[in-house]
């Protein structure tokens, strides 16, 4: 992080940065791998940059990179991922509130709150920005 104050008539010249959709392919203790589909080829991410987004990715999902001479500064996520749940807890039989929501696991080992409703096994699309439950997949 830089922080300089510039005169009124001083330019600066925008960073060159580019976006190259990918595919995830796999990770390991200090980095994720994503590759290019079309030129094929490979980044290694380290995980402080992907940070809190590795529970919403993936094995085979696209994602955005954002890189600056050739390096990977950020990763974009689609808005929305669909994950399977591994995990539901239990809903109290007779409980009908409709809001009534209970914890959950997900494949990437994310937890979620998710209506009573779903059950080990469904597909869940999940908002990666707030981590919040926005429907069922529908078959």
């Amino acid at each position: 992080v830089l922080d300089k104050t510039f005169k009124g008539n001083e330019t600066v010249e925008p960073a060159d940065v580019s976006n190259q959709n990918v595919q995830y392919l796999y990770s390991d203790e200090g980095s994720f791998y994503c590759m290019n589909d079309e030129t094929y080829e490979q980044f290694e991410i380290p995980r402080d940059i992907v940070g809190d987004q590795a529970g919403y990715l993936k094995e085979g999902s696209t994602i955005t990179l954002q890189l600056f001479e050739g390096k990977v500064i950020n990763v974009v996520l689609p808005k929305n991922v669909f994950l399977k749940v591994t995990y539901a807890e239990d809903v109290v039989k007779g409980d009908t509130t409709s809001s009534v929501l209970k914890d959950a696991e997900l494949e990437t080992g994310i937890k979620v709150k998710v209506p009573a409703f779903i059950k080990v096994g469904d597909e869940i699309s999940v908002d990666t920005e707030t981590g919040a439950y926005r429907e069922r997949k529908k078959d």
